[in-house]
């Protein structure tokens, strides 16, 4: 099973639009890593999103492009502080490909979580539009397959 994990694009600042949708250059680049991930044939079943506008706008891009059979919905645990244990329960339960879109420094402490559990170790150094794929192993061992960023693939 492949998991990705995508923080959402760059937002506005929250002066400027108080529901922080995306800015012009966060739009660019999350259609710039969907027709990338496109390209790649990334095929996940569902798209899952805290529900914040910036999280929904950079799942509905990518969802535009991967087409994902469960189509996207917001779920609860995602929000920036949410506890990652919930994500990672969830996780191991999780039969086919997902793509998560969320935001930091959850995302961070959820891989870790994942990968070595802590949740206190930075592993993964996100960057918004990006999307880190790990990879199930066994039971219960994951691994990091590779990392893609707007800034990597223009």
């Amino acid at each position: 099973m492949l998991l990705y994990l995508v923080q959402h694009a760059e937002a506005k600042k929250e002066e400027e639009d108080p529901q922080r949708s995306l800015s012009e250059k966060g739009l660019a680049d999350i259609k710039n890593v969907a027709s990338y991930a496109q390209r790649l044939n990334i095929k996940a079943s569902q798209i899952v999103h805290s529900g914040k506008t910036r999280a929904l706008q950079t799942a509905s891009i990518l969802a535009e492009y991967l087409k994902p059979e469960k189509g996207i919905s917001d779920v609860d645990g995602l929000g920036p502080l949410d506890n990652p244990h919930i994500w990672s329960e969830r996780i191991a339960k999780l039969k086919d490909d997902t793509i998560i879109v969320g935001h930091l420094p959850h995302l961070g402490r959820l891989a870790s979580l994942i990968l070595c559990n802590d949740q206190e170790k930075n592993i993964i150094s996100f960057k918004m539009s990006g999307i880190v794929c790990l990879k199930k192993f066994g039971d219960s061992g994951w691994s990091v397959e590779w990392m893609i960023t707007s800034e990597l693939i223009r």
